[in-house]
């Protein structure tokens, strides 16, 4: 999934922390690439966090990583 079609929303290091959060839970869920439906949703998941304030990469990944961990 790349960021860059939020580039008129997001700085550049919004999007590489976005990008590089995304590409971690990816690999940590073991999503490949052909699992566009799973990864779009993973996007806006990641999405949705950082507008909620999680814009910190720790704290990105944290929340992220525990709504998985709840969800399954």
């Amino acid at each position: 999934m790349a960021f860059s079609k939020f580039a008129s929303m997001f700085t550049s290091e919004d999007l590489n922390l976005l990008q590089k959060v995304f590409d971690q839970l990816c690999q940590k869920r073991r999503l490949a690439l052909k699992d566009r439906d799973q990864r779009e949703r993973l996007a806006s998941e990641v999405m949705q966090a950082f507008e909620a304030g999680f814009t910190d990469e720790t704290e990105l990944w944290q929340a992220l990583s525990k709504r998985r961990t709840a969800q399954g």
